[in-house]
């Protein structure tokens, strides 16, 4: 750890014309971690019009300038607002509208949950998402005979928490019109007996999802506002989300402009050919809030449903390789596309052959380009032979909660040697020079201190396994921190405006009740954020 700094010459040029200039904040007392090149840490700084103008001693702050409000934060820890790399602002908000199905035992409970949520609200569709059978004490796919009996006319559609599976009742298949004899490349309608059971697995979801009604516009707004209150409450001052439509984005960016969501978003477009229309034939939309430069592709689906696309048979289902969503040529044809458009690509991908064919498809187009920074969300499990491909042109996005979600069956999936390749953030970490950190919310829970403890730990909040999975693969405290700011703002290209204390960026920061960077490790999951500015 680097000492406080005690001049404020060292952190910033100041002269005596500046000396009693009025600011709106000061922040003092404290132990900032600025999170510059050299990890320096100092005790105040000021901020005007929103921007940091001087960081240094409480002394010198004090000394210099006079502040419409101060902060006495009172020796507690002072780090610049954490960054969500991946995640699903939008979708989180959305979920509050719907069965909430996150850490259901067993299928009994989720329908349990599906028929209280109906008694209370009764919706013309039911929709629920975060059911994981891997949780379950018999952990196999569900079928729709129980939701039938349940709900014999009303649509009922219950997404896996990753999003890359679903179960649906009888009369949600009718109306997507989903049959025994429905085949989509990338996807798969699970039969039994020559019937569909009701499981859908990627692709075919799309059909089930374009009979849902719409939301009103009410409802979009009250489902930002609600995500963005729980991302400040625990410490998120800017989110990437991973996939929004057109009408998602210009929603997002009004709300901004009206003051009323003040989070700053960095948007992924999701790849549909209208959205690709119109956002790659014009300049990208850049504001203090919303970016919009890049766009969202899948390559594969997730291990947990076993749609991950592998370049051996799954372990445990001989013969079975997952399925890439985009196939290569169509992938590399997307990427050139994007290129040619000045955006960045950002693309799911799980499954060690998926991986590689996104790094195949990324490095035909990106020849001679050095700062692309397009991004692999996920890298989950890749063949130890590709890590080389991983570079700054080429980032790793990962979520450190996935490892410690995935390590009760993710070896039972690959086996004992492809796990070797699996979560594998230190490696990634040491070839690309960064990684950039997430959660993939509502997938995971938002709590960004969850983020950090499962980097630096690798456990669960049981603190299992003792010692860590794959304890090879740990971050220090400060590399994980840098992954939450500096890291994840230059995956968005936002490094000279936000991820740092540092003059003339952002004032975005939070104040914990406990020092992360110094408290026992067992104590981080549970930290509490006192302020986010």
């Amino acid at each position: 750890m680097k000492p406080i700094l005690l001049a404020l010459s060292v952190i910033l040029l100041i002269s005596c014309e500046t000396t009693n200039e009025q600011v709106d904040l000061l922040v003092i007392g404290g132990t900032v971690y600025t999170v510059n090149q050299a990890f320096d840490q100092a005790e105040a700084f000021a901020v005007k019009d929103g921007k940091v103008v001087a960081v240094g001693t409480t002394q010198e702050m004090l000394k210099h300038f006079h502040a419409t409000d101060t902060l006495d934060v009172a020796g507690k820890a002072v780090y610049p607002g954490l960054i969500d790399a991946h995640a699903h602002l939008f979708n989180l908000g959305v979920s509050k509208q719907q069965v909430s199905l996150m850490g259901t035992q067993s299928y009994q409970e989720v329908l349990e949950r599906t028929v209280a949520f109906q008694e209370e609200y009764q919706v013309p569709y039911i929709l629920g998402r975060g059911w994981d059978q891997n949780d379950w004490e018999v952990k196999e796919f569900p079928t729709k005979k129980e939701l039938d009996e349940l709900f014999p006319d009303t649509p009922v559609a219950l997404t896996r928490v990753d999003g890359h599976a679903m179960i649906a009742n009888s009369q949600a298949l009718k109306l997507a019109g989903i049959t025994a004899e429905t085949k989509m490349d990338g996807g798969e309608v699970l039969l039994e007996n020559g019937e569909p059971t009701g499981l859908l697995v990627d692709t075919p979801m799309r059909l089930v999802r374009e009979t849902v009604p719409g939301m009103t516009w009410e409802q979009v707004d009250r489902a930002l506002l609600e995500a963005q209150q729980e991302c400040f409450s625990l410490g998120l001052t800017t989110v990437d989300d991973a996939g929004l439509s057109k009408e998602i984005i210009y929603r997002i960016d009004s709300l901004q402009q009206q003051d009323l969501l003040k989070i700053r978003v960095y948007a992924m477009v999701s790849n549909t050919e209208e959205n690709l229309d119109h956002f790659l034939n014009q300049p990208p939309l850049k504001t203090d809030r919303l970016n919009v430069r890049s766009v969202k592709v899948y390559a594969d689906g997730a291990l947990g449903s076993r749609g991950a696309a592998l370049k051996q048979p799954y372990s445990d289902k001989p013969g079975h390789y997952g399925a890439m969503i985009t196939p290569e040529d169509d992938m590399k044809a997307l990427a050139m596309r994007i290129g040619n458009a000045g955006f960045q690509m950002n693309t799911h991908a799980i499954g060690d052959s998926a991986n590689i064919a996104v790094i195949r498809a990324y490095n035909h187009a990106l020849e001679g380009l050095d700062d692309a920074r397009w991004r692999i969300e996920h890298a989950q499990v890749v063949d130890p032979a590709d890590f080389v491909h991983f570079s700054r042109n080429i980032i790793p996005s990962v979520q450190p909660t996935h490892a410690t979600s995935d390590m009760y069956w993710a070896e039972d999936r690959v086996g004992p040697d492809r796990i070797q390749g699996a979560y594998s953030f230190k490696t990634l970490l040491n070839q690309a020079g960064l990684v950039a950190l997430g959660t993939d919310f509502p997938v995971e829970k938002v709590n960004p201190m969850h983020t950090f403890y499962a980097a630096v730990a690798r456990m669960d909040l049981e603190q299992y396994p003792e010692g860590g999975f794959r304890p090879e693969e740990k971050l220090s405290r400060e590399e994980a921190l840098r992954g939450m700011t500096i890291w994840a703002a230059y995956s968005n290209f936002e490094e000279l405006e936000k991820g740092s204390l540092e003059v003339g960026k952002m004032a975005d920061f939070i104040v914990l009740e406990t020092d992360i960077m110094q408290c026992d490790e067992d104590l981080i999951p549970n930290v509490n954020v006192l302020h986010t500015y």
